[in-house]
Order: C-alpha cells, then sequence, then structure tokens
C-alpha cells in the first residue's frame, strides 16, 4: 500500500503492522526545512524492530521515503528501549499497549526519557529523566466485542499531583484547586503536572491530565503534530480495538468527533476493513458508532 505525506505516521505502522500488511511512504516532510522523519519517529521504527521478528523498515537518505514490511510480532522479557526526549513516553505506550496484545510472547520493557505500567521515576521536558516499566499480557484468541454507551454518574475521583525543580506553591495551587494526591519527584528539569481519574456507575474511567514545562525549542508544527496525535490517540485507540473484534457489533459513544478521529476511521477501513455506522445525539452533543468487527486473531502465538 502507498500513501504519502507525514500524517498520522504512527497510526499508519500500527495498523499495517497488525494487518500485516507492507507500506511504502512518499513525500514525509519533503516540502519542509528540515526534511524526512523526526527523531521520536525513528524511535518508534526502531522499537517495532525490537518487538517484531524479521521486521524490515528502509529508509532513503533524506528520510523522506519509507518502506516498512511487517515481521512477526514477538514480544519479550528484560527489553529496554530509549524513547528520547522528543516526545513524552506517552507516544510510545499508547500503540505498544495494543500492538502486543496481539504478539507471542507477553511483553515486559522498560521505557526511558520520555496491563501494568510502573513509574520508576518522572520527568519533564526538555530534558526528560523519567522512567516506566511496561508489562502486557497477550490475548490469547481474539478481542470480545463492547457495548459502550452509557457512562453513568461519578462516583470517586482520584488523582496525583507532582512538580520538580520549581516552587511547591505551584502543587500547593492544584491541590487546593483539584483535591488531588501530592506526589514530588525531583528530577533533571522544573515542571509541575496533575492526572484526575473519575469513575461512574456503570463502571467507565474518565482520565485528564496535563502538564507544565519549559519549552522545548521545537517549531509549531511539530508542537501541533503532538497536540494531534493526543487527540487521535484517545478516539482511534478505541476505535481500532472495536475493529479488532470478533465478527460480533460493537458500539460506543464518544464526543464530537475530531479530524483526526475521521482519519483514523479511513484507516481502519483501508487497511481493515472495517466500516463504522455513526449516529450523532444532538441531545447530549455526542456520536453513536458500531462496527462489525474483523474476527482478528492473534496468530503470532501460533508460530513456532
Amino acid at each position: 500500500m502507498k500513501l504519502k505525506g507525514s500524517q498520522n505516521l504512527r497510526l499508519r505502522l500500527l495498523v499495517a503492522t497488525l494487518s500485516s500488511k507492507s507500506i511504502i511512504i512518499d513525500d514525509i516532510r519533503a516540502d519542509s526545512t528540515w526534511l524526512g522523519l523526526r527523531p521520536h519517529e525513528g524511535s518508534f521504527l526502531c522499537l517495532l524492530e525490537k518487538v517484531c521478528d524479521n521486521c524490515v523498515v528502509e529508509i532513503n537518505e533524506t528520510g523522506t521515503k519509507l518502506k516498512y514490511k511487517l515481521g512477526i510480532i514477538m514480544g519479550g522479557r528484560h527489553l529496554v528501549h530509549d524513547c528520547g526526549l522528543n516526545r513524552s513516553i506517552g507516544y510510545i505506550l499508547e500503540p505498544l499497549i495494543l500492538l502486543n496484545s496481539f504478539g507471542k510472547k507477553p511483553l515486559i520493557i522498560r521505557l526511558k526519557e520520555g496491563l501494568e505500567l510502573k513509574i520508576e521515576s518522572r520527568g519533564v521536558a526538555p530534558k526528560g529523566g523519567g522512567e516506566v516499566v511496561l508489562s502486557i499480557p497477550m490475548v490469547p484468541n481474539s478481542l470480545t466485542a463492547t457495548k459502550w454507551v452509557h457512562k453513568g454518574l461519578v462516583k470517586r475521583i482520584r488523582g496525583v499531583s507532582f512538580s520538580t525543580r520549581v516552587s511547591v506553591q505551584f502543587e500547593n495551587t492544584m491541590i487546593h484547586a483539584a483535591r488531588g494526591i501530592l506526589n514530588r519527584c525531583l528530577q533533571m528539569s522544573p515542571g509541575y503536572g496533575i492526572s484526575l481519574v473519575a469513575e461512574t456507575t456503570s463502571g467507565c474511567v474518565i482520565s485528564a491530565d496535563t502538564t507544565i514545562s519549559y519549552a522545548r525549542g521545537e517549531d509549531d508544527a511539530d508542537l501541533e503534530d503532538d497536540r494531534k496525535a493526543l487527540i487521535l490517540a484517545e478516539e482511534g485507540l478505541l476505535f481500532l480495538l472495536c475493529a479488532l473484534c470478533p465478527k460480533d457489533v460493537s458500539e460506543v459513544r464518544v464526543g464530537k468527533l475530531s479530524p483526526y478521529g475521521i482519519e483514523a476511521l479511513r484507516h481502519i477501513r483501508d487497511f481493515l476493513g472495517v466500516k463504522f455506522v455513526m449516529k450523532s445525539d444532538a441531545s447530549t452533543g455526542t456520536v453513536n458508532l458500531m462496527c462489525l468487527g474483523s474476527g482478528f486473531q492473534n496468530l503470532s502465538r501460533k508460530v513456532s
């Protein structure tokens, strides 16, 4: 399959891997002052080579053309990957959770700089210093179709705040405003943040988080791509999970679809052949989506 441009590169690589399709991407920032792939995108490609056997990645001299051929998703233990400082660890975590759910072996990997997630240390941009250990069990055969349309009423809220090398007053302000839980970790750069999790009566979990740190010295286009990736992570991951279910109907309700959520639906249609039926609800401002799963199974675990 041939594609163009740098948009949604992470999602393209993810769905290409899951659907066992080779892809060629041309004109990756061909008109930009800084041509080709960014360091965080190269880091993600290196990670795919670590968790997949016989994975082939070819990049031309300028970095504007990428050929990617899937291998077998292997997983494994005691893997270590340096995520770099250009993106947060979440840039790697989000696709890795879905990817290695269909691996041959469970995955335990230590991610630096940037299911069971153990936070060893926290860090903020630009110097990083964060480190997490992620354990991902594999899916035995296939996922289970889901119906998630009623979020319920919030019954419990928990949260964590942190600060590194800044005045403690920032934490006090956040704690007083959000009634969070204090957890300070000194690292190599100043910054602070907060994470809140709400549970509803229907079993739905709603999360929100934010961090503040010094600028990373990136141009506006790169920062805009980062914000787009965050939008995509919420909707795209949910849509992918529904598409990978057995041939049964899954139904979910989300807020207003973003342009990048729509792009995720297009990639799912092109790579997995799954189409969603959408129905908007004007009274709640939400969109109801239904699809018939692709019947995707974890074939990697059966490969000797």
